[in-house]
C-alpha cells in the first residue's frame, strides 16, 4: 500500500491501495499480497553470502536490513530487526521499519500494533495512514477511513479514501477524491485499480498502457495489463503479455496463478493444475497451496468444485469470486436456498453475474413456485440477452431463450437454442432445454432425439426427463418405448403419474392397446371411475381396429384385452365381451378364448 522507508521514515513516496494497484517490488517478491490475506510468507531459499577480505579468516557478518528489503525477504528483515529490539541497539527508526516490514509480510495486525508503538516514541501523524493501509489490507474499511482522516493530507491519504468510498459504494465520496487525484504514477495506478474493480477493464488497461510507455521496465505493469485482458476474455493475448513478466519472474505466485486461470479457460481444469506445480517445486515450505489463499480458491475451482464448501466460506469477504462459485457449489448440489442466501444482495457488475443471478432465481422460483422470483429471473436474462453487448455472443443468446423459456414462447426459446446449438452438442443441461422446448412446441421427433443424448444418469432418472421422454415417445409412434420406460420404474408416487400421462397420451394417439393396459393398472391401483371409463374406451379402440384390420387390433392384442376386462368386476364387461366381441369374434372366425 505504500512505499519501503528510506534512511528517513518520513521522506517515503507514497503508492496507491487497492487490489489491483500493487508497487513493483511487491511483485518482485513474486506473492503480489492480496488485501486480507492470511499468507505466511516463504522464506527465501538463498541468502547473500558474507563479502570476506582476502587472506583474511572468515568471520560472521551482520545481515544488512537494506539487502534484505532489496530481495523483498521480509521474514529476514523482521528477524533481524527483532533480534535489534530485543538487544536495545539504537537503529533509527526501527519501529517503523518494523512495522513496515510486517505489513508486507502479510501480518497486518502486527504491523499495527507495531505502529501503534512507534506513535508513542515519533511525533509523527503520517503514522496514522500507515495505520490505515493495514485496516484496508483486513478488510477493515470502516475502520481504514476513521485511521486516515487523523492524518495530515497527502496524496496517500487522498488515494486510500478513494478505495475505501469504493467499498462503501460511496458516489459522491468516490467522485470528490477522483477530482484531487494528479497524474503522478501512484495517483494514476490507484484511478486504474478503481476502474478494474469497477469492472471497466479496457479503461484500465488504457491507463496502465500509458504508465508502461513512460516506463518499460516496470514489470509488474504487464501482469496488470494482462489481468484486464483476461477479464475482457482475451486468454491468449493475456498469456502472451504475461510472458514478459514470467520471464524475469517466473516464481510469482500471482503471475503463476493468472497463466494457469488463463489456460482453465481455454482448455481445462488439468490444463490449469499442472501451470501451478512450478509453484510447489519452487516452495521451500511444505504445501504453498494451504498458504495463500487465492490458490487454495483456484484449486478448487480447478478441481470441480471438490472441497469447496471448507476452503470457499472463509474467503467471501477476501475473494470476490468465491462468492460466485459457492453459489455455483450450492446450486449444483440442489441447494437452491442456499445459493439464494449468497447472492440476493450482490449487486451485478458484469453479464455473468448477472447470469448467475438469474439463474439462482429461475431455480429457487421453479423449486418453490415463487412467480416474483420467476419474474425477476426472466427481467435478468433479457437485461443480459438483449444488450447490445451480449445480443450476439453465445451466453447472450442462451440468456434470451432461457428469458422465453419462463415465459412459455417456445417457438421463440428455439429460434435461439437453434443458432447456438453447434456448440453444444454434447452439453447435458443444453439437450435437455432443447429437448423440452422442441417438446412444448410439439417437435417430438427432434425432442426425443435430444432428450436420448443426456448421458447424466441423475438427469435421465427425474421424473421431468422420463415424463417428456414417454410423451414424446408416444406422440412419435412408439407407444412400446414409453411403456418399457415405464416398466423398469419402482412402484412410486412418480410411476403412478407416469402411467396416468402414458394412458392419457396413448388414448389421445389411438395407442388403444398400451392405453387400455395403462388405464388397468390405474384402476387397479385406484377404484376411481374414471379410470375404469379409460379401459372400456380404450379396449373398444382396440376392438375398433380389429374389426377394421389395422394395426394395433391383432388377435393376440385383441385376446389379451378380453383378458383384462375379465380381470374387472364392472357388470359392463359381460355385455361387452359375450354380446360384442365374442359374437364378431365368432362371426368372422377369430379364435378368442372368452
Amino acid at each position: 500500500g505504500f512505499e519501503r522507508p528510506s534512511g528517513n521514515p518520513n521522506d517515503r513516496r507514497e503508492l496507491p491501495i487497492g487490489r489491483k494497484a500493487r508497487r513493483e517490488s511487491a511483485s518482485k517478491e513474486g506473492a503480489m499480497i492480496r488485501p486480507g490475506t492470511s499468507l505466511t510468507k516463504q522464506k527465501q531459499k538463498q541468502r547473500a553470502a558474507a563479502k570476506v577480505a582476502p587472506g583474511k579468516k572468515a568471520e560472521a557478518a551482520r545481515p544488512d536490513l537494506h539487502e534484505f528489503l532489496n530481495n523483498c525477504d521480509y521474514v529476514g528483515a523482521i528477524t533481524l530487526l527483532e533480534f535489534e529490539r530485543k538487544a536495545k541497539e539504537d537503529r533509527e527508526h526501527l519501529l517503523m521499519w518494523l512495522a513496515y516490514c510486517y505489513f508486507h509480510n502479510g501480518d497486518y495486525q502486527k504491523a499495527i500494533d507495531t505502529y501503534d508503538e512507534a506513535m508513542k516514541k515519533e511525533q509523527d501523524k503520517h503514522i496514522h495512514v500507515y495505520k490505515s493501509c493495514c485496516y484496508f489490507a483486513l478488510t477493515k474499511y470502516k475502520e481504514a477511513e476513521e485511521e486516515a482522516q487523523n492524518a495530515p493530507d497527502s496524496s496517500l491519504k487522498i488515494r486510500l479514501l478513494f478505495h475505501t468510498a469504493h467499498q462503501r459504494n460511496d458516489e459522491s465520496a468516490m467522485m470528490a477524491h477522483h477530482q484531487a487525484l494528479t497524474d503522478s504514477r501512484e495517483d494514476q495506478l490507484a484511478l486504474a485499480a478503481i476502474q478494474y474493480l469497477r469492472s471497466h477493464f479496457q479503461e484500465a488497461a488504457d491507463i496502465y498502457k500509458r504508465l508502461l510507455v513512460d516506463d518499460r521496465e516496470h514489470w509488474a505493469l504487464n501482469v496488470y495489463i494482462a489481468f484486464c485482458y483476461y477479464k475482457l476474455d482475451y486468454y491468449d493475448v493475456s498469456l502472451e503479455i504475461l510472458q514478459s513478466y514470467l520471464t524475469q519472474y517466473p516464481h510469482s505466485i500471482t503471475a503463476v496463478n493468472l497463466k494457469a486461470c488463463s489456460h482453465y479457460q481455454l482448455y481445462n481444469g488439468k490444463a490449469a493444475e499442472a501451470e501451478l506445480k512450478v509453484l510447489q517445486q519452487a516452495s521451500s515450505s511444505g504445501n504453498i497451496f494451504q498458504e495463500h489463499d487465492l490458490l487454495q480458491h483456484n484449486l478448487v475451482v480447478f478441481r470441480n468444485g471438490e472441497n469447496a464448501i471448507q476452503v470457499l466460506p472463509p474467503l467471501l469477504d477476501i475473494i470476490p469470486e468465491a462468492r460466485l462459485n459457492l453459489v455455483i457449489y450450492h446450486l449444483r448440489t440442489d441447494e437452491a436456498q442456499e445459493a439464494y442466501n449468497l447472492i440476493k444482495d450482490l449487486e451485478p457488475a458484469v453479464p455473468r453475474e448477472y447470469i448467475l443471478k438469474g439463474v439462482v432465481f429461475a431455480a429457487l422460483g421453479q423449486r418453490s413456485g415463487s412467480r416474483e422470483h420467476l419474474k425477476m429471473a426472466q427481467q435478468l436474462f433479457q437485461l443480459v440477452g438483449a444488450s447490445a453487448s451480449e445480443c450476439d455472443t453465445i451466453p447472450g443468446r442462451q440468456c434470451m431463450a432461457s428469458c422465453f423459456f419462463l415465459l412459455r414462447q417456445f417457438e421463440d426459446v428455439l429460434v435461439y437454442l437453434k443458432s447456438i446449438k453447434p456448440y453444444f452438442s454434447n452439453d447435458d443441461d443444453f439437450n435437455w432445454n432443447y429437448g423440452i422446448a422442441c417438446a412444448s412446441a410439439a417437435d417430438y421427433k427432434e425432442a426425443k432425439e435430444a432428450l436420448l443424448q443426456v448421458q447424466n444418469d441423475k438427469y435421465r432418472a427425474e421424473f421431468c426427463y422420463l415424463s417428456w421422454l414417454c410423451r414424446c415417445y408416444i406422440m412419435s409412434g412408439e407407444p412400446v418405448m414409453a411403456w418399457e420406460t415405464y416398466v423398469r420404474m419402482d412402484t412410486t408416487n412418480e410411476s403412478f403419474n407416469l402411467l396416468h400421462l402414458i394412458a392419457n397420451d396413448c388414448y389421445k394417439m389411438g395407442h388403444f392397446y398400451y392405453a387400455c393396459k395403462a388405464f388397468d393398472v390405474l384402476e387397479r391401483l385406484d377404484q376411481d371411475p374414471e379410470f375404469w371409463e379409460g379401459k372400456r374406451g380404450a379396449a373398444i379402440g382396440v376392438f375398433q381396429r380389429a374389426v377394421a384390420g389395422k394395426p394395433g387390433g391383432e388377435q393376440d392384442k385383441l385376446q389379451e384385452v378380453v383378458t383384462i376386462l375379465r380381470s374387472s368386476n364392472n357388470p359392463q364387461v359381460e355385455y361387452m365381451v359375450n354380446r360384442v366381441i365374442k359374437k364378431w369374434a365368432k362371426e368372422n372366425r377369430v379364435k378368442l378364448e372368452v
